[in-house]
């Protein structure tokens, strides 16, 4: 008589079923690749691996990226300002003063033409700024303020509104009345003018204030979608059995509960990402966010809306694709988080 032996079955876990929908998933694998890839540019650049010398003028003032064509360029070592106004007039653009200038250069040499000037008068990828340093160097330093930004900001908003909906949501009654009031009050008023709000009554530039902002503002979200899984789990069987056993609020609350809602909240952070990335750039571009010494995505922005009128573009193709291509990767990745982590989705 034949017997057959057969090996249990396990139901696999959601994060191994979440890790397997991820890795089959060749559009997420590839955005995930680009977000690491960024990531590792803001560390390198924090560290100074990378872009460590991205404030030195190694160019002539605008110098052009090295695949344009230079041919109307001149050849020899001449003063910076004579190159800024060339390129200008390459442009189309008549310079007012530049007869008075060249009579001034003509005049006094030793003013205009300092011994030794060998800076490069193009410059290879995206080209040089006002200054003459690489923006490629600067797009790299930029990505360091921008996502440094975008992710600490975000764990902010993500842990206040996580406790803050844990607590509504598991206690109810005043305590869920006190803090939806809380949130109405601040979804009431449109984020954006919000923070604008904040950062005026603030007053002070600087990478910590706007993680500070877009922090205490940003965890609406987050609470709204934590305080209804919370509803839906305190009455549920493996959280009546740890209240029979004796277990403490707090246990109930973070060790038994938390761990279910770990989807949302991961979901949600990625999100969070990519509007504080966008966030931060608005602000600095308007004014309200960096100081003039840092630099970030929107720092350069800003600088290139008045560079667009002397036909300088390579400064806004730096920080804008770099901006795009991130927050687009970012953009997909959470979304193919969401279908991953979603336990209704048939592996």
């Amino acid at each position: 008589m034949n017997h057959t032996t057969t090996s249990p079955s396990f139901s696999p876990s959601l994060w191994n079923l979440a890790r397997a929908r991820l890795v089959r998933d060749k559009i997420g694998m590839l955005s995930l690749g680009i977000v690491l890839f960024f990531i590792l540019l803001s560390v390198g650049s924090f560290t100074g691996l990378i872009a460590q010398n991205w404030d030195e003028e190694i160019a002539v003032n605008y110098a052009p990226p090295s695949f344009l064509d230079t041919s109307k360029e001149p050849t020899d070592t001449v003063s910076r300002p004579v190159i800024a106004r060339q390129q200008i007039n390459l442009y189309g653009l008549h310079d007012p003063l530049s007869a008075v200038l060249k009579q001034i250069e003509l005049a006094h040499p030793q003013d205009t033409m300092p011994p030794n000037d060998e800076k490069k008068l193009t410059h290879l990828l995206l080209g040089a700024d006002k200054w003459g340093r690489s923006v490629a160097l600067k797009t790299i330093k930029g990505s360091e303020t921008s996502i440094m930004v975008g992710l600490i900001a975000a764990i902010v908003a993500t842990c206040i509104g996580t406790v803050l909906g844990a607590l509504a949501g598991y206690f109810g009654g005043w305590v869920d009345d006190l803090l939806n009031w809380f949130y109405n009050v601040f979804t009431a008023i449109p984020y954006l003018l919000l923070i604008f709000a904040i950062a005026a009554v603030l007053n002070q530039k600087g990478v910590t204030t706007i993680i500070l902002i877009l922090g205490l503002t940003g965890w609406t979200g987050v609470f709204r979608l934590i305080r209804a899984e919370y509803l839906k789990h305190r009455q549920r069987e493996y959280v009546l059995a740890a209240k029979a056993m004796g277990a403490s609020h707090y246990r109930r609350m973070f060790i038994h509960i938390l761990p279910n809602t770990f989807h949302v909240i991961l979901v949600q952070l990625s999100i969070n990402v990519v509007g504080f990335i966008k966030s931060e750039v608005i602000l600095s571009f308007l004014g309200f966010g960096v100081p003039v010494d840092v630099v970030s995505w929107g720092s350069m922005l800003n600088e290139a809306q008045n560079e667009l009128v002397l036909g300088i573009w390579w400064q806004l193709l730096g920080a804008g694709a770099a901006m795009a291509i991130l927050v687009t990767a970012f953009s997909v990745l959470t979304d193919t988080l969401r279908d991953a982590l979603d336990p209704k989705v048939v592996a």
